[in-house]
């Protein structure tokens, strides 16, 4: 997929060279590249951001049970 993004990339830059302004071409590159491409980009990346932030949160769940297991298995010391 990002080898996509980079020929899109490239190809709006064509574009943006030759508009007739640099104001017309640098808003051609944002509007017609960077925007769109971010975008997709941002949603094709959804998945994997979801699994990390679950993942993330069963270590959370699992270090937090450990830690409260933990404390209950240690006795006072008697004397």
């Amino acid at each position: 997929m990002h080898i996509v993004a980079i020929a899109w990339i490239y190809v709006v830059l064509m574009m943006s060279i030759t508009e007739h302004t640099v104001v017309a071409g640098i808003a051609t590159f944002f509007l017609y590249g960077v925007f769109p491409v971010s975008i997709i980009l941002y949603l094709m990346h959804s998945p994997e951001r979801r699994r990390k932030r679950k993942e993330a949160e069963k270590i959370s769940r699992e270090l937090s049970s450990a830690k409260a297991g933990g404390d209950n298995d240690t006795a006072p010391p008697v004397g």
